[in-house]
């Protein structure tokens, strides 16, 4: 199942940064209330921007590189002027262990 990272502009703003499976559905639920405590307060007025990820696990670690931009940065994804693959960083590869005559150990 894919999900979402998604970026909302509120209306004090500032750029509010989530997951979900079904952006439209978690929009509705950020408008109504029922969504994060963040947006409660700070009514969000629209989706900036959302961007699909392979599963669960892929989505929650690209929301924890963008929570930790600007929001002029976070404006600047939105808007396609940095790409999520510029945030998020990748994962290191190992490299392979070789012992003293080069072999693959």
């Amino acid at each position: 199942m894919a999900w979402f990272l998604y970026l909302l502009e509120c209306s004090d703003g500032s750029v509010y940064t989530g997951i979900a499976t079904d952006v439209a559905a978690r929009f509705d639920k950020h408008m109504s209330g029922m969504g994060a405590r963040y947006t409660r307060s700070r009514k969000p007025v629209r989706v900036l921007a959302s961007f699909e990820l392979a599963d669960r696990s892929s989505a929650s670690r690209a929301e924890y590189w963008v929570k930790r931009l600007a929001p002029p940065e976070k404006r600047a994804l939105a808007a396609g002027l940095r790409t999520l693959e510029s945030v998020v960083p990748t994962a290191p590869v190992a490299e392979a262990e070789t012992g003293d005559d080069g072999e693959v150990v």
